[in-house]
């Protein structure tokens, strides 16, 4: 494996607190923006004078049919490898923004914005980058940094309150599966979290970045440790689909479910197990859901992560130390059917 001094995601510079007034001064001549159409009502004024392309709001425009659409603009626009690709929003704008460039001209340089806390703690991190396809959540996807990931915590004022769940689930992930220490900060700081108190928000999401960015280090194209960062997903990413719920809401009961069987499979305890579900509630996160487990036990077996009818789950050992287990497919089934 190669050193993290000649690692690609080494390259990408993490701009944490710096205000996206500050875009500019970061960018290349022959910068596109893309972005959302309520994220350029609200920031366009800072790239004014770049061109921007507008997408879609919501994973139903996660897909090729959208990336053939920015592929005719850039083509348009004359964009040439000298470019770069300007991702401002959430986590779908990064995704399409990173594809995009991924692809463009064999690869192109892109930047993130990230602009919900989702984006800023997780998903504008790590180069991971996908569409959806015929209902399948990344199906099609790339590994490709980004040269630099801007991180304004003021941009997270102007977000639905409801979208902050999305980003907690990934953070509540981010402790359980790498820092004991981090948990605690958040068990004593929620309230502060929830009224998007500035410094603690710049805490978690620098820890996040830390985090995440140090398993990407070791393992960029998810062959063995990175798969720690998908405690919650398996079985959240079908409810998701199934349920049609939230990111955040679907991985805090996929998490949940996750710390069940943990009890089964590893020596997690039952009052560590109370201690996750209690701060999953006090962020107003869900442990449950009413949806057929039918349908969502289908929509597991078509997992990308399946190998030969074994699932690579991650389970936790204890608060801060996840472990990788392989978990038949048949006795997940069997273990949903019965939850």
């Amino acid at each position: 494996m190669s050193s993290a001094s000649s690692h690609p995601f080494a390259a990408t510079n993490y701009l944490s607190n710096e205000p996206i007034a500050n875009l500019r001064q970061y960018l290349p001549v022959h910068s596109v923006v893309i972005t959302q159409a309520v994220i350029q009502q609200h920031y366009g004024h800072h790239w004014q004078g770049l061109p921007v392309i507008l997408t879609g709001d919501g994973e139903q425009h996660k897909t090729l049919l959208t990336m053939h659409d920015i592929y005719r603009q850039l083509i348009e626009l004359n964009i040439d490898r000298s470019g770069m690709l300007v991702g401002v929003g959430g986590g779908i704008v990064c995704d399409i923004t990173g594809f995009a460039a991924a692809t463009y001209l064999r690869g192109i340089a892109c930047a993130f914005v990230p602009t919900t806390l989702l984006a800023q703690a997780d998903a504008a991190i790590g180069g991971k980058n996908g569409v959806n396809f015929q209902g399948f959540k990344n199906m099609v996807g790339t590994f490709y940094q980004p040269k630099f990931i801007l991180s304004d915590p003021a941009t997270l004022q102007t977000l639905p309150r409801h979208e902050l769940a999305n980003g907690l689930a990934e953070i509540v992930k981010h402790a359980l599966i790498a820092d004991a220490a981090y948990f605690d900060f958040i068990e004593n700081n929620f309230r502060e979290i929830l009224n998007l108190d500035e410094d603690a928000i710049r805490h978690i999401t620098l820890r996040s970045y830390q985090i995440k960015s140090a398993v990407v280090l070791r393992d960029e194209k998810e062959q063995n440790l990175r798969r720690i960062l998908n405690f919650g997903h398996t079985y959240g990413h079908a409810i998701e689909k199934v349920a049609g719920i939230s990111h955040g809401h679907a991985v805090s009961i996929g998490m949940a479910a996750a710390l069940r069987l943990s009890m089964k499979h590893t020596s997690l305890s039952l009052n560590q197990y109370e201690r996750v579900i209690r701060l999953l509630r006090n962020l107003d996160l869900p442990i449950s859901t009413s949806a057929d487990p039918q349908l969502i036990v289908g929509a597991l077996t078509a997992d990308k992560k399946r190998e030969d009818g074994e699932i690579h789950f991650v389970l936790l050992e204890s608060i801060g130390k996840a472990v990788i287990k392989k978990i038949a497919v048949t006795e997940l089934q069997n273990f949903m059917l019965s939850s």
